[in-house]
């Protein structure tokens, strides 16, 4: 089977997904551009030479629907018989979009593969898509429906994490990627969003707060307590969880991924492909997994999922040198880390969601962008980049230098 080889990749900042973000301006179509352009222009790719582009786009309505992926390559100049397709798998699209295109790559059937995502989240809101999930009885009873961040409160109380432990972890992510912009670690990767002028609109990811203390977290009430108690998702939790009896409210906005609008793409090839058009390889993709996961629990699936794929690919926790695991809430990083006793030092070492803002569909691609540019930066070889899903899902990939 040939390998599926990670020649670059790229992002936009991420700005605040509200009406005065920075990005607000900037059209889904425009916004999953630019990820794609800048490949094009920095491995001098010729017209027509990519084979597909998959993008991850969780709300694909409005300007952000119709198979935005056609619409961007061609935006982007990649060629009119490049042709594009849209998928979605909650958060986890971005990840299974670099996948999807792997797979292509790895059964023979194309040589040059985009894979990606972008969530204009200001423009397009989330669930503007809508879904039997949260709103047909008789999918969301049996499911136990309930809004995720009650969920993320479920794996607290459950797994033992108090408020001090998911702040805790909070504040370490504001500071790890308040670190990592300070010493250039994403300069390489992360291109200027700009104005049909040329102009830049934003060059920084927007969404940090790198005074997050402790105390001024303190300061945030639970965000999920009063939404449980008026709809009655307590009484849903428990019954899903009876060994909890009161479910303990620890997540607000401060520990919580922000909501964000982003684009981020990952150029892969055969190696065939990459000697053609004088592309280096930086890794490939040693392998990858999904799986269901308890839907009312919802945010799980990593462990689970890590689980399959070590199975699968014959690995283990100590094959792997850096843990990227989507900070969707705090409560999450802690399960995993306590799930696998990891240690802190190798999981999310840049900071993450929490501090820089999770894009739906295209985190996914981001942080397995982010994950590679740290393998380099410090020599080491694999890294395992995971992610929750709505649901109950999970996402999982490896990656190794070469």
């Amino acid at each position: 089977m040939p390998d599926a080889y990670i020649y670059d990749h790229v992002r936009t900042p991420r700005g605040r997904g509200k009406a005065d973000g920075a990005l607000h301006e900037v059209t889904a179509l425009a916004l999953a551009t630019v990820p794609l352009k800048a490949l094009r222009e920095r491995n001098n790719l010729p017209e027509d030479s990519v084979d597909d582009v998959v993008l991850g786009v969780v709300d694909p309505v409005g300007e952000a629907g119709s198979d935005i992926a056609r619409f961007a390559a061609l935006s982007a100049g990649l060629g009119e018989k490049v042709p594009g397709v849209q998928i979605s798998r909650f958060c986890a699209s971005g990840l299974d979009a670099v996948n999807f295109a792997a797979a292509q790559i790895m059964s023979g059937q194309h040589e040059l593969v985009i894979g990606g995502g972008a969530e204009s989240m200001s423009r397009v809101g989330i669930g503007a898509s809508g879904g039997a999930w949260p709103m047909d009885p008789s999918m969301a009873v049996p499911a136990y429906f309930m809004p995720q961040g009650i969920s993320a409160d479920l794996i607290a109380t459950k797994y033992g994490f108090s408020r001090d432990d998911v702040d805790g972890y909070a504040v370490q992510s504001q500071q790890r990627a308040a670190k990592a912009w300070d010493e250039g670690r994403f300069k390489n990767s992360v291109v200027p969003v700009k104005d049909i002028n040329g102009l830049t609109i934003l060059a920084k990811d927007e969404h940090m707060r790198p005074s997050t203390t402790m105390q001024s977290l303190a300061q945030l009430q639970p965000s999920f307590a009063a939404m449980a108690a008026m709809a009655g998702f307590d009484a849903v939790a428990i019954q899903s969880h009876p060994e909890v009896e009161k479910v303990n409210y620890v997540h607000h906005a401060g520990n919580s991924s922000g909501i964000v609008d982003g684009a981020g793409a990952v150029l892969l090839g055969s190696k065939e492909a990459g000697a053609k058009h004088g592309l280096k390889p930086r890794a490939k993709i040693r392998a990858f997994a999904n799986i269901g996961s308890e839907p009312a629990m919802m945010l799980t699936g990593p462990v689970d999922v890590t689980e399959k794929l070590f199975e699968r690919s014959g690995m283990k926790k100590s094959d792997i040198d850096l843990f990227e695991l989507n900070e969707a809430f705090a409560s999450v990083v802690l399960r995993y880390i306590q799930a696998f006793d990891i240690d802190n030092a190798k999981i999310n070492v840049n900071g993450g969601a929490i501090a820089l803002g999770h894009p739906l569909g295209a985190t996914g691609a981001m942080i397995l962008g982010t994950v590679l540019d740290e393998l380099e930066r410090t020599n080491k070889q694999t890294a395992l980049v995971t992610l929750c899903i709505g649901g109950g899902m999970g996402t999982a990939t490896i990656i190794e230098r070469v």
